[in-house]
C-alpha cells in the first residue's frame, strides 16, 4: 500500500497519456474515414487516408513519450510493455498492476470522453471508436502480425533505450514504428500492440468477437522480445523501465540509468 500512497501520480499519468492517446485516434479517424467528413470527401485513396492517421498516431506516441507527463511515468502507456518490465525485473509488482489497471481506466475513459463529445460520428461503421479488427478470415495471420510487430517494437526500444547513444532517440523511433504500422500492418490486424488500446475501442464498439487476439499477441510479443535480449545481451544490460529518462522527473523503477549515462 506505500507504493500506491507514494506513486499515485504516475499512475495516474499512465492513465492520462492513454486517454489522449485514445482520444487522438478517435478524433483522427472521424475526420479521415467518416464519410461525412472534410477529411473523407477531400482525400479518395484509403491508403493516403490510412497514411495520414499513421502519420497522426506516430506523432501523438512521440510527444506523449517525450512530454513532461511522459517523463515522470516513463510512457509506459501499454499493459504489454509494463508486463515485460515486471519481467526484466525493473519495475515491482504493486506498481506494474498499478499501472496496468491504470491503463485500462484510462483508455475506457478516452472513449468515454469521445462518446460525449462526438456522439454518432464516433459510433459510425467506418470509424466505430478506432476499433481493431483483424481482416475478415484472417485469424491467423492478425495473431502473428500482432506478435511481429510487438516483438519488433520491444527489442527496438530494448535496443535503443539501453545505448547511451540512440537512448534519446527511443520515442522517436517508437513514434516512427506505430506511423509505419498503421500505414502497412494494419489493414491485417487492425493494429493494436496494447490490450487496453484494444478494450477501450471494444467497450465504445460493444464488440468483444476479436478481443483475444490483442489480449494474447501483444504481450506475449513483448515477452518474447524481452526472452531474446536478455539472452543475447544480459538483463544487467537493462538500466530502466522508462522510454524516456530525460529531464529531472523522479523514476520510481528499479533503475541504473546512471550507469548508463556513465558508460
Amino acid at each position: 500500500m506505500n507504493a500506491v500512497k507514494q506513486h499515485w501520480p504516475e499512475y495516474l499519468i499512465e492513465a492520462t497519456l492513454l486517454a489522449l492517446f485514445m482520444l487522438s485516434a478517435c478524433g483522427f479517424t472521424i475526420f479521415l474515414e467518416h464519410p461525412a467528413s472534410p477529411g473523407f470527401r477531400a482525400i479518395a485513396d484509403p491508403f493516403v487516408r490510412r497514411a495520414l492517421i499513421g502519420l497522426a498516431m506516430g506523432a501523438t506516441a512521440t510527444g506523449l513519450i517525450y512530454s513532461p507527463i511522459g517523463r515522470r511515468s516513463g510512457a509506459h502507456f501499454n499493459p504489454s510493455v509494463t508486463l515485460t518490465y515486471f519481467r526484466l525485473g525493473k519495475i515491482r509488482r504493486t506498481d506494474a498492476a498499478g499501472y496496468i489497471v491504470a491503463q485500462f481506466i484510462g483508455g475506457v475513459g478516452g472513449v468515454m470522453i469521445v462518446m460525449v463529445l462526438a456522439g454518432m460520428l464516433a459510433s459510425a461503421p467506418s470509424v466505430r471508436f478506432a476499433e481493431t479488427r483483424p481482416a475478415m478470415g484472417a485469424l491467423g495471420p492478425a495473431l502473428v502480425a500482432e506478435f511481429a510487430i510487438s516483438f519488433l517494437t520491444m527489442t527496438a526500444v530494448l535496443v535503443a533505450s539501453n545505448i547511451r547513444s540512440l537512448a534519446p532517440f527511443t520515442g522517436l523511433i517508437c513514434g516512427i514504428l506505430v506511423a509505419c504500422y498503421v500505414t502497412f500492418e494494419s489493414p491485417i490486424s487492425g493494429f493494436s500492440m496494447n490490450p487496453a488500446r484494444s478494450f477501450a475501442s471494444a467497450v465504445g464498439a460493444w464488440d468483444w468477437q476479436f478481443l483475444w487476439i490483442y489480449f494474447v499477441a501483444p504481450p506475449l510479443g513483448m515477452l518474447a522480445a524481452s526472452e531474446v535480449y536478455v539472452r543475447v545481451r544480459g538483463a544487467r544490460r537493462v538500466f530502466c523501465a522508462k522510454l524516456n529518462h530525460s529531464g529531472r522527473s523522479r523514476c520510481i523503477f528499479q533503475c541504473d540509468y546512471r550507469a548508463l549515462q556513465e558508460g
